[in-house]
């Protein structure tokens, strides 16, 4: 089954974690993403299964976001060595008598977002008596979003004598105190890189104009020529409008936000996976569960304002050791952001130009600004405010 999925050679944290989850540990995994961090907690737990186990589920993996349950439940039966391995993802803006039906006929594996985990917890129609290895994915991002109370709800109905796995690409304070209250003795296995961001992931960026984002980006696309790209957006209003101006330009693009229906967002995303959608515009909310290993570019079409998603974007690329390449587009204003984005990844940006492309400032603008250097600086001049931060 693994030589069918293509996994032929264990990545760093498979060959990790693997051997504690088998025997029987908890452990705390620390990697950046696109390391395999999926398969390397699924496998043990399915060379562990036993047909003639109790019924009801035995294993429980919470995630972050729909589009990550979906991942995961997709990674799960591609593994599963047997058929009889039942594998079910569960999560909000989908119908839930499917759900039910399915949870009634008999599961496995269950992966699903905290919030509709506790929703069939309330209805009765999940029981967590049984669940013998608990995963949680991206820990990090789950207490990011507000899910914390959740998790320890779901937690709390999970039997004490069983195994937790615990996966995140940072390990703060939280997800400490969460791992010391729920786990036992954990093993912490930290492959995360001092620098947090993808050694191959090659960073550039082009300062534009606001007005002029959407005429540099098709000219990129048409330079860069990607397998597959994703276009960040700030705002679901913003994703939406690039892609009415850009869609019939480019056939094989789509947007895809939270205000979409989950019908429409598993739609696109199975596109994307398959590799008929080529570019996808998207936020932050949905772009945190989306691997796909074939990206090959990604575009920050507005800089995110957390710096530390900028890290998380970028991440979408260079998967599993593949070449990845992250463009950034910088207004005029945004030096500030762009220096501390610099600072948050210890790596100074590369700057791109498009020949007969250029960003214009007022003359007088520019002489007022210059001498500060602490604002809207650009091309060579904002390089150097860097290096001397």
């Amino acid at each position: 089954m693994l030589h069918q999925a293509k996994y032929l050679h264990p990545t760093p944290i498979q060959a990790e974690l693997i051997p504690f989850a088998l025997a029987g540990r908890d452990v705390i995994g620390q990697a950046q993403t696109g390391t395999g961090k999926t398969a390397a907690f699924l496998l043990p737990y399915l060379n562990t299964w036993n047909e003639k186990g109790p019924p009801g589920p035995t294993a429980l993996v919470l995630v972050p976001t729909r589009e990550l349950a979906i991942q995961v439940a997709a990674e799960a039966k591609k593994l599963c060595p047997t058929h009889h391995i039942k594998t079910l993802a569960v999560y909000g803006g989908q119908r839930i008598v499917p759900q039910l039906k399915t949870l009634r006929s008999g599961v496995d594996l269950v992966v699903g977002t905290p919030g509709r985990i506790l929703d069939h917890l309330s209805r009765g129609s999940l029981q967590l008596e049984r669940i013998r290895y608990c995963v949680l994915d991206e820990a990090d991002r789950m207490l990011d979003i507000g899910f914390r109370p959740d998790i320890e709800k779901i937690l709390r109905r999970c039997p004490k004598q069983r195994q937790t796995l615990l996966l995140s690409a940072t390990v703060s304070a939280d997800v400490l105190r969460l791992a010391h209250r729920y786990m036992i003795e954990p093993h912490h296995i930290n492959l995360s890189p001092d620098q947090p961001t993808v050694a191959k992931i090659h960073q550039t960026y082009y300062t534009v104009d606001e007005d002029r984002k959407m005429e540099l980006l098709m000219r990129v696309l048409v330079k860069e020529r990607p397998r597959q790209c994703i276009v960040f957006c700030r705002r679901r209003r913003d994703a939406d409008r690039l892609y009415h101006k850009i869609h019939h330009k480019l056939p094989r693009s789509a947007a895809m936000h939270g205000d979409l229906q989950q019908s429409q967002r598993e739609r696109i995303m199975q596109g994307f996976r398959d590799g008929k959608i080529v570019v996808l515009i998207a936020t932050d909310v949905v772009g945190r569960g989306i691997d796909v290993v074939n990206i090959s570019h990604i575009v920050n079409y507005d800089l995110p304002d957390d710096v530390e998603n900028y890290v998380h974007r970028i991440g979408r690329t260079g998967r599993i050791g593949k070449d990845g390449k992250a463009i950034s587009f910088v207004t005029p204003e945004q030096g500030k952001l762009m220096t501390a984005i610099e600072v948050q990844v210890n790596h100074l940006l590369e700057e791109e130009r498009i020949e007969n492309f250029e960003s214009y400032v007022p003359r007088a603008k520019a002489k007022d600004d210059a001498p500060k250097a602490s604002g809207p600086v650009f091309g060579r001049s904002r390089r150097k405010y860097s290096r001397r931060l």
